[in-house]
């Protein structure tokens, strides 16, 4: 192949990749709804294949009641949710006056030390916690429910998922056809199944993690005798939904809860510190062990997809970023000029490490045997 063509592919792939990407921002409201509900589907197959399976329902009644098994426990969920954020919304004033109080002693000292103003730093209309919880309730009862993409769309997002497990044969079989020319059936089979895996991996994966994580960001909440522990502590979990970021997001209202209704500054900080401890734990030890290695996206790359999924979608973006990532390596991985990107994307393994981090790594690894053993 001549430089010439090869420049001339290079440029035919960027152009096809700014189309794709220009295509699919014009089409996100109807791609969003069809994507999570591709990603559910997986999630709830399982039970409509047991109900299909072992209690030999017929296929439409076995999906009907996975699918409103699945969107009343959602609904529920979300509702609960959304009271316990209007009683403490209904409570704005007093954690108010009391953050107010706690601040003041600090601006009058700032005000004394450098000359400014504190009226310049502090106004009372602007930064008022009822305005701007009155002002923001709606985006942010709008995220919970783009979290709840789970439940998407409530029309779309469910039919999608009921039309896909019906036809799911059919629509392999397109598959089959229409790829019979470029791939064989068992590449095809392969690759399928390895879709499956991966998302399913994911999403089981990614809820016994938000309840483990719910579980210990509440018990840490209430061992500093936090108001509202379990509704914090849950919400943050909720928002590993958004990878990294997320646990360190929902550590701040409950902080700000903390400085308004305990007498030390340090509980504040205690709550973003047992938060962030957390968000360790989950990181490199509790993800890992659960989600395993069939999810194997570097670091490096994940973040890199959230930032460009949430540049072309939002919100909804950043939550499908990884599963949609892990799905896109499956392809790269089966195609021959896209497997360098595949790669690119995998975990780094140990013998990409750095010969002195190695020897490192093997020696952590004798002393912790020994350890053990001890």
């Amino acid at each position: 192949m001549s430089e010439t063509t090869k420049k001339n592919h290079i440029a035919l792939d960027l152009l096809a990749f700014v189309l794709l990407s220009f295509i699919a921002y014009i089409l996100q409201d109807f791609l969003i709804p069809l994507l999570f509900a591709i990603i559910l589907s997986v999630l709830i197959y399982p039970i409509v294949h047991y109900f299909e399976s072992k209690l030999y329902f017929n296929r439409i009644v076995s999906i009907t009641i996975a699918i409103t098994f699945f969107v009343i426990m959602a609904f529920a969920v979300f509702t609960l949710m959304g009271f316990q954020f209007q009683e403490i919304v209904g409570k704005s004033d007093t954690y108010y006056e009391q953050i107010e109080k706690k601040i003041n002693p600090i601006l009058v000292q700032t005000e004394k030390s450098t000359g400014i103003d504190r009226k310049d730093v502090l106004n009372d209309e602007q930064l008022e916690i009822k305005e701007i919880a009155k002002q923001n309730s709606t985006g942010i009862m709008d995220f919970i429910a783009t979290s709840g993409s789970i439940l998407g769309d409530f029309i779309l997002t469910p039919l999608y998922m009921f039309l896909f497990l019906l036809y799911r044969n059919f629509l392999v079989s397109f598959i089959y056809k229409a790829t019979a020319k470029s791939c064989s059936r068992t590449k095809i089979r392969n690759i399928l199944s390895d879709f499956y895996k991966v998302q399913q991996n994911y999403l089981l994966g990614l809820l016994i993690v938000m309840s483990i994580v719910g579980v210990l960001n509440s018990l840490g909440l209430l061992l500093l005798g936090i108001e509202h522990a379990f509704f914090f502590g849950f919400l943050a979990s909720l928002l590993l939904l958004i990878p990294y970021i997320g646990i360190l997001i929902g550590s701040l209202l409950p902080a700000l809860i903390a400085l308004a209704t305990k007498d030390s500054y340090w509980y504040s900080i205690g709550v973003i510190g047992i938060f962030g401890f957390i968000q360790f734990l989950e990181g490199n030890f509790i993800t890992p062990k659960i989600t395993g290695s069939k999810v194997s996206l570097n670091v490096f790359a994940s973040i890199l997809s959230l930032i460009l999924f949430s540049m072309l979608w939002g919100i909804p973006g950043m939550i499908l970023a990884l599963p949609l990532t892990a799905s896109l390596k499956v392809i790269f991985d089966n195609s021959e000029k896209l497997k360098p990107i595949g790669f690119l994307l995998g975990g780094v393994q140990e013998k990409y490490f750095s010969n002195k981090a190695k020897n490192r790594l093997k020696i952590w690894k004798k002393i912790r045997a020994k350890n053990l053993k001890k």
